[in-house]
């Protein structure tokens, strides 16, 4: 499998901070490669690295073959970006916003104009064309940034929190155009806080803390190696947890978060922890998810 990104003992360091801790990674050409971790855990650190707008500390980083350090300009030609922050010209229309973009990568005219209907219409953006800024709905400049960012062609795709904001349905609306994104073999590096976002749309994911990787595997991978099938939620109930260990002939692993303790155990366990547990305490056995995953790995919540 060709490879899109590798980072070898890759190290940013803010003065005594270290915001990226010798990690090591690949992604692959053609998936989409998620990576996720608490607000301060090195993701943004990371990103600045490939899109070479941040120097290394140490170690190697080598996008479609070629070295951040000394090819910036061809890997710039590589890689198109789509920022947290709404950054769109607010006094240009909707086309003029995408043809005054297409400029700095040196297109021609005629390349413009043909380039620029191609994504209003994949986007199903033509109809507002001629449409100010201020105009469009949350959904609609989201759609548009990620338009903006594929104009030149890029091979590889940078989104940072793409969704952020956004209404379920226009939030489905992005994903279905993400999804055709990967059809057509364009590598997508994607950071979110939304744990259904990256269950839906990364191949596969690396969580991030303190600047380390904890975890990389396929999403599913990461809930059954880390959590199993099933978590039982109890509300209130941290201070009866150790009398319910001591009555259980088998060993359990919790967390507590808040007024929240989760339980994990095979499903079989956790039915008879649900039958002793008081009426009052009764929990919510639920499908595991991504989101636990993180829990158990960060003790901390995406979102700060």
């Amino acid at each position: 499998m060709k490879t899109a990104i590798k980072a070898s003992n890759l190290s940013k360091h803010f003065g005594n901070i270290v915001a990226v801790d010798n990690i090591n990674f690949s992604v692959h050409r053609g998936e989409c490669f998620g990576l996720l971790g608490p607000n301060g855990a090195g993701k943004s650190s990371t990103i600045r690295m490939i899109t070479c707008s941040s120097p290394l500390t140490s170690g190697q980083l080598m996008v479609h073959g070629l070295n951040v350090n000394n090819e910036q300009r061809s890997i710039k030609s590589h890689i198109g970006i789509v920022p947290q922050n709404d950054n769109l010209d607010p006094d240009l229309p909707v086309k003029q916003n995408l043809e005054v973009y297409a400029r700095y990568y040196g297109l021609n005219k005629q390349l413009i104009r043909r380039r620029v209907e191609e994504q209003l219409e994949i986007f199903e953006l033509s109809d507002r064309a001629n449409s100010p800024i201020h105009s469009l709905s949350g959904g609609m400049r989201r759609r548009l940034l990620i338009a903006r960012a594929l104009l030149h062609n890029p091979s590889i795709l940078i989104l940072d929190e793409p969704t952020v904001g956004l209404d379920p349905q226009a939030r489905h609306i992005v994903w279905r155009q993400l999804r055709q994104l990967t059809k057509n073999g364009v590598t997508q590096v994607l950071t979110t806080h939304y744990m259904d976002e990256a269950e839906q749309l990364c191949d596969r994911i690396i969580v991030i803390n303190h600047g380390k990787i904890l975890a990389e595997a396929k999403p599913q991978e990461l809930i059954q190696q880390y959590v199993g099938n099933n978590v039982l939620e109890i509300p209130n109930f941290s201070n009866d947890i150790e009398l319910l260990k001591r009555s259980l002939d088998f060993t359990i692993e919790y967390e507590i978060f808040g007024d929240k303790t989760n339980i994990y155990a095979s499903d079989d366990n956790l039915s008879i922890i649900s039958a002793k547990i008081e009426t009052s305490s009764k929990g919510n056995l639920r499908k595991a998810n991504l989101e636990d995953v993180f829990l158990r790995l960060t003790g901390r919540r995406l979102v700060e």
